[in-house]
C-alpha cells in the first residue's frame, strides 16, 4: 500500500482528478459557458431556398470550424486535374534566381498555421446563395519564403499567380487559352500571414479545395486564393486578366450635389459583415439570438442587434476562439419576447468606426454587380 506510484499512475490521477473537478465547477471557470439551459430551434419564416450548393447552412451553425462536409467550393475554369509526381511551382519574371520548387520542397520550409475565414464575393447576393462562407485552419509556408529565396528585382511591383485551371476566353473578338490568374502588389504579398497552403483543418488539400497547393489571402475574398497553383510571375506592370480588369470588378454609384458618379474597383478585401444564424428558445422563457461576424482582419468592434423597429442593441462577442482573420460567433439573449411575428437583423461594426450597411444605404442600393453584398440581412419568426 505504500508502495511508490508509477509515472503511469500519477498521469491517470491528475486525469481523473481533473474530470472531477469539471464535472463539479461552472464551465465559466474554464473560460466555457454554464451548464447550457435545454434550448429548442425557432424556425425562421423566411427559410432560405434549398441549393445544391455545398454550404454553410446558417440555422445548423454551431461549431466555430466549418466542417468540410459544409465548406463551398468555386472553381471558374472547371476542377483542375494535378498529378503531383509531375507537379512543380514555378516562381519567374523578375527574380534574380528563377527556381521551381517541388511539394516535398515547399514542405520542408517553415511551416505555418492561421485560421481564417474564406467568403466568396457574391457570398450573399440572392437568397439562394447565402453560405458561401467558411472558417477553417490553413496550413503551409509563407510565400515570402520562396520569393525572398528567389530574390526579388528592384523594378518589381506586382506578383501573379497562376492555376492549373484553364479555358478558351474571346479577347478583342480573338480566342486565347489563359489560365485562372490573380495579382497582388508586392507590399501585400510580402506580408507573413500570406501563405502557400497544402493543408486544410488538419488534412492535406482536397482536389476542390486546390490541391496541391493553394494561395491563401486572408483578410481577402476567395476570388484572390488562387487554387492549382502552379505558376508564381513577379511584373513590372499592372496584370489585367479577366479576374482582375473585367470579371469581379464591383461597380458602384456615387450621389454627388451634380449627380451620381461611377466607380468601379477590384474585388480585393472583405467588408465588414454580420448575419443572424440560429434563433433558440429556452426552457426559461428567454430567447437566445446568435450569429457570426467578419472583417478583412480590421478588429470587430462590436455587433449590434434590432428587433422590429426598435433601437439597436449590444451583443455579447464570444471572447473564444478567435483569430484575426476567422469570424466571430456573438449572441444576444432576448428577456421578454412578445408572442407573435418579428424581425431581427444584425449589423457588424470594426474598430475604424465602419458599419455593416443597410439594403437601402447608398453604397448597397447604387451597387450594380452582385459581388460585396455585405448588406444586413433580416429575418423573421414567430414565436
Amino acid at each position: 500500500m505504500h508502495r511508490l506510484l508509477t509515472r503511469r499512475e500519477m498521469i491517470k490521477g491528475s486525469m481523473a482528478s481533473a474530470a472531477f473537478l469539471l464535472s463539479r465547477a461552472p464551465l465559466s471557470v474554464f473560460g466555457g459557458a454554464d451548464a447550457p439551459i435545454a434550448e429548442t430551434p425557432v424556425p425562421f419564416l423566411d427559410r432560405l431556398p434549398t441549393s445544391n450548393r455545398t454550404m454553410v447552412h446558417w440555422d445548423q451553425l454551431t461549431e466555430w470550424m466549418t466542417p468540410s462536409a459544409d465548406f463551398f467550393a468555386v472553381s471558374h475554369y472547371g476542377m483542375a486535374k494535378v498529378d503531383v509526381s509531375k507537379w512543380a511551382l514555378e516562381v519567374t519574371g523578375l527574380v534574380r534566381k528563377p527556381r521551381n520548387f517541388t511539394l516535398d520542397q515547399i514542405k520542408s520550409m517553415r511551416r505555418k498555421e492561421i485560421t481564417a475565414t474564406l467568403e466568396c464575393s457574391g457570398n450573399g447576393s440572392s437568397p439562394t446563395f447565402m453560405g458561401a462562407v467558411g472558417n477553417t485552419r490553413w496550413a503551409g509556408t509563407p510565400l515570402a519564403s520562396l520569393l525572398k529565396e528567389c530574390g526579388l528585382e528592384r523594378a518589381g511591383i506586382e506578383i501573379v499567380f497562376f492555376g492549373a485551371d484553364e479555358k478558351s476566353e474571346k479577347i478583342k473578338e480573338n480566342d486565347y487559352l489563359q489560365n485562372f490568374a490573380r495579382s497582388l502588389s508586392v507590399e501585400d504579398a510580402l506580408q507573413d500571414r500570406i501563405l502557400l497552403a497544402y493543408g486544410m483543418n488538419g488534412k492535406p488539400l482536397e482536389p476542390e479545395h486546390g490541391y496541391p497547393l493553394r494561395l491563401i489571402v486572408p483578410g481577402w475574398y476567395g476570388i484572390a486564393w488562387v487554387k492549382w497553383l502552379k505558376r508564381i510571375e513577379v511584373r513590372d506592370r499592372r496584370f489585367m486578366g479577366r479576374f482582375m480588369a473585367r470579371d469581379y470588378v464591383t461597380i458602384r454609384g456615387e450621389e454627388r450635389p451634380d449627380g451620381i458618379v461611377w466607380h468601379e474597383s477590384s474585388v480585393t478585401r472583405l467588408n465588414v459583415k454580420s448575419v443572424v444564424a440560429r434563433v433558440l428558445k429556452r426552457e426559461d422563457g428567454t430567447v437566445r439570438i446568435t450569429g457570426a461576424a467578419w472583417t478583412d482582419g480590421t478588429p470587430l468592434k462590436q455587433v449590434e442587434l434590432k428587433i422590429d423597429d426598435g433601437q439597436w442593441l449590444a451583443t455579447q462577442l464570444h471572447p473564444t476562439p478567435r483569430s484575426q482573420y476567422a469570424w466571430t460567433f456573438w449572441d444576444y439573449t432576448w428577456n421578454k419576447p412578445e408572442a407573435g411575428e418579428h424581425t431581427i437583423v444584425s449589423r457588424a461594426i470594426d474598430s475604424n468606426g465602419v458599419v455593416q450597411p443597410a439594403a437601402d444605404d447608398p453604397t448597397i442600393k447604387l451597387k450594380k454587380t452582385y459581388y460585396e453584398a455585405n448588406q444586413q440581412y433580416p429575418r423573421r419568426i414567430r414565436i
